[in-house]
């Protein structure tokens, strides 16, 4: 991030504007409805801004901007058409450590002023950090017909409920889990349809009837993170990464699939690389069923399909014989994610009619594959974690009957903006992937496939 959002308090503190035209009118307009007191320092000022001042009892200087201006405020903004006075004021208000805002300008600038969706108390802001602030209000367009203006409503109801809700549940999970089920029920609908004494009552309901033990159950959600865009999430996956408590993730979870979690949930990494593990696999099931029955919803998040070459099936054992509840998520398999956004179908009726999943990486860091089975006509061959053994996997394919001519692909980081496609042959691919200093994690496609990338690279030929 190039800003930390932030929402200031600014009741009664004096803020101060720089300017007196259309553009410091609407920054003015956002102060004003935001609590704070106006003080506006411009030659001219444009007939809005000048009510403006006028019916929320601001000061006016009607004078060149200096430094004595900024005395006894909490913020300011420079919105003037003049170049040299916007630098003034940021310089002077940065020696002064105040936060300032020079619109249209982010390198003058200590904040930036979002677009802002208001359903207060419900405040939504979007910002692009200064770079487009036409794509910020487009946003903010789209977010606006989706959140109702009941969600204030909302807000307030549930505002007025918090210290009893507080007294009721002694536990910030406790709270947490009889908000979330508040949230997503009947209350809010009645909230939504205009009903608020019914919402009030059925709160009022809900609050004396809960049970603090319901909510002290810990859970597992294993759930599948995909090859690496966020955009390949489903809906499930989700919603379960925006309500853990701790998120347990591995190394081939793409930072925009983590980026998507709770943001004040915990986070334990404990990813795999070759012969350095974070954590053995038995100590990871056992961490599991630890954080669970402490009460925790734990988020197992898995690069891929947790139950293909993803150890999903040893740890929901596991699970199960402490009897700890778990949910279990699919996600996209690199398989299938990567051979699509490589332009490389696994199936095509001129070419194959199977496709095989194999993993190059044993349990004792061994290649011995079924070779035999492997080599087989109208088939797509795909290799999980097998670029280490690539030379090994080659001459086995070949050994045993594949055409030396074979084609195959090699898709790093794939469905990523970083994903990288090499091609070739059997024979010549080991050496290519020198050449090109591949690194995991790198899916292995062997078959007559591979021959329709140059058609089908829909993804490489937009990045």
């Amino acid at each position: 991030m190039d800003f930390l959002p932030i929402f200031f308090d600014l009741k009664g503190q004096s803020c101060l504007v720089v300017g007196g035209g259309d553009v410091a009118l609407r920054k003015a307009d956002l102060l004003v409805r935001s609590g704070a007191r106006l003080r506006v320092v411009s030659p001219e000022l444009c007939p809005d801004l000048n009510a403006l001042i006028k019916e929320n009892d601001g000061e006016y200087h009607r004078a060149v901007y200096s430094a004595d201006y900024l005395d006894g405020v909490a913020l300011v903004i420079a919105a003037t058409d003049n170049v040299d006075v916007n630098i003034s004021v940021s310089e002077d208000a940065k020696q002064k450590k105040l936060p300032v805002n020079v619109v249209d300008n982010p390198a003058l600038s200590t904040f930036i002023v979002p677009a802002v969706i208001d359903r207060s108390p419900i405040v939504i802001a979007v910002s692009s950090g200064g770079q487009s602030p036409v794509l910020a209000r487009l946003l903010r367009g789209k977010i606006e017909s989706v959140i109702p203006a009941s969600y204030g409503r909302l807000g307030e109801l549930v505002g007025g409920f918090r210290d009893q809700v507080k007294a009721r549940f002694k536990t910030i999970n406790e709270r947490r889990g009889f908000w979330e089920k508040v949230l997503q029920g009947p209350v809010a609908e009645m909230v939504f349809s205009g009903k608020d004494d019914k919402a009030e009552a059925l709160l009022n309901e809900a609050l004396a009837s809960a049970d603090p033990h319901e909510y002290q159950a810990g859970e597992v959600y294993l759930v599948g993170g995909g090859p690496g865009d966020p955009d390949l999430l489903t809906f499930k996956a989700l919603r379960l990464m925006q309500q853990a408590d701790v998120v347990v993730y591995d190394r081939l979870v793409s930072a925009g699939v983590l980026d998507l979690c709770r943001r004040d949930a915990d986070r334990i990494y404990v990813g795999k690389a070759r012969k350095n593990h974070a954590l053995p696999q038995e100590e990871i099931n056992l961490l599991l069923v630890k954080l669970a029955k402490e009460g925790k919803r734990v988020l197992r998040l898995k690069g891929g399909d947790p139950f293909i070459f993803g150890r999903g099936g040893e740890e929901i054992d596991q699970l199960m014989a402490e009897g700890v509840p778990f949910q279990v998520v699919p996600g996209i398999t690199s398989a299938s994610g990567c051979a699509a956004y490589a332009g490389i179908p696994l199936t095509h009726r001129d070419f194959a009619q199977s496709v095989r999943f194999v993993t190059g990486h044993l349990r004792d860091h061994t290649c011995d594959l079924p070779w035999r089975e492997l080599v087989h006509t109208q088939q797509t061959l795909v290799i999980y974690m097998g670029l280490i053994s690539l030379p090994l996997i080659s001459q086995g394919l070949i050994e045993n009957g594949m055409s030396p001519d074979m084609p195959i692909a090699l898709v790093e980081k794939g469905t990523q903006p970083e994903q990288r496609v090499i091609t070739g042959t059997l024979a010549t691919i080991s050496q290519l992937a020198e050449q090109a200093e591949l690194k995991p994690p790198t899916l292995i496609i062997v078959g007559e496939v591979v021959s329709l990338r140059d058609k089908f690279d829909w993804y490489g030929a937009d990045h």
